[in-house]
């Protein structure tokens, strides 16, 4: 028996056509799975996007405003994802780093650019300590600032999630921070224009 199936595996023998034939099926699967990929990326570019560009002295100011001197990796992260939002294609990017690393603050430099741009943000995180954890950064990060910043997640009784959604479909809601309960049908964007994910 291997790990938790039930469904029993059958072993191939050495020297008989079985693992020869079973590797050829995987490679046409993935071959398969490459081309889909690869689709999906040639439509993508094709696509069009908003122009996003932050206000010059509003976003400085935001900029200046980090308590801890950028690294390089964190400005170079911090200017692709300026390229990619003036790009006016989709925008699709990736930022790795350790904890610590500075990736909430380039998250929010992008969320920045978004919401000076007059769209709105949804942060995305996998846990109610993050979703709370993010919504206390990004409160303490833009309280110099006039945008409007909320949270939603179980936590939150049924009245402050009807304010939270009405506000949010008013437009009067800059930036979301939330588990997947962001993806909830009932809850509507009146102008998203960054989805980040955490």
């Amino acid at each position: 028996k291997y790990g938790h199936s039930e469904i029993s595996v059958a072993l191939d023998r050495l020297g008989l056509q079985n693992w020869q034939q079973r590797k050829a099926n995987v490679k046409k699967r993935i071959k398969a799975i490459a081309e889909t990929l690869i689709k999906t990326a040639a439509e993508r570019k094709l696509q069009k996007g908003e122009i996003l560009i932050a206000k010059t002295f509003e976003y400085e100011k935001f900029s200046s405003e980090f308590e801890f001197t950028e690294t390089s990796d964190q400005l170079k992260s911090i200017q692709q994802i300026e390229n990619d939002l003036s790009s006016g294609q989709p925008m699709d990017r990736l930022i790795c780093g350790d904890v610590g690393f500075g990736k909430t603050e380039i998250a929010m430099r992008a969320a920045f650019i978004a919401v000076s741009s007059g769209y709105q943000v949804a942060l995305i995180c996998p846990k109610l300590l993050l979703v709370n954890q993010h919504f206390i950064n990004f409160k303490k990060r833009f309280k110099n600032f006039n945008y409007q910043i909320n949270k939603i997640s179980r936590a939150e009784n049924l009245k402050e999630k009807e304010m939270i959604k009405d506000n949010l479909k008013s437009g009067n809601l800059d930036i979301l921070v939330g588990t997947h309960a962001i993806l909830s049908s009932e809850i509507y964007f009146k102008k998203l224009g960054l989805i980040i994910i955490d």
